[in-house]
């Protein structure tokens, strides 16, 4: 059984509506500002960005990171990245509404989005759901052997299957008890 997803929230209050350099700042370029930081941030904590999402739900913003580390990431471990990330985005202020910073693990079902990703679950089974059917397969499970840009490689029952990765939707780990 694996181990729950760690939250640690804190709310982020940016009142200050000016625009960035007289320039308003588009969604792309917020989100690529907002990584380029937690990057740096997670590696000087000797962590791995994972992921992040900046989204409206309910009426509010959030903005969630996902670290994570080899051991696996404790509550302290979140805490450390959010009060770092948010002093830092305090300074900056690439964020106009309030929203709230939410730093936590991946969780053990979140999709592998990276090469790093697949190098550190290299022999590890992995589960793939597809755009769009690949010899008459949407979904597929089997043991990770190899990636490259162009294409993933898993083995199941003995036989290696070659996946094109722009077939490919979506990559996890294959969760078994």
């Amino acid at each position: 059984m694996g181990e729950p997803t760690l939250d640690f929230l804190s709310y982020k209050m940016i009142m200050n509506y000016r625009k960035l350099g007289g320039v308003g700042m588009n969604r792309g370029n917020l989100l690529k500002m907002v990584n380029e930081i937690s990057v740096e941030i997670a590696e000087e904590l000797g962590f791995e960005l994972v992921d992040l999402e900046y989204v409206k739900e309910s009426g509010n913003y959030f903005l969630r990171v996902y670290i994570d580390k080899i051991d696996g990431v404790s509550l302290d471990d979140c805490e450390k990245m959010s009060a770092k990330l948010g002093k830092e985005l305090d300074e900056k202020d690439p964020i106009r509404d309030p929203y709230y910073l939410e730093v936590s693990s991946p969780g053990l079902d979140r999709p592998l989005k990276t090469d790093s990703d697949l190098k550190r679950n290299l022999n590890k089974d992995i589960e793939i759901s597809l755009y769009r059917a690949f010899n008459n397969e949407k979904n597929y499970e089997g043991k990770l052997i190899d990636f490259n840009e162009k294409e993933i490689l898993i083995t199941d029952d003995d036989n290696n299957i070659s996946i094109p990765r722009e077939y490919i939707a979506n990559i996890k780990l294959a969760i078994k008890f």
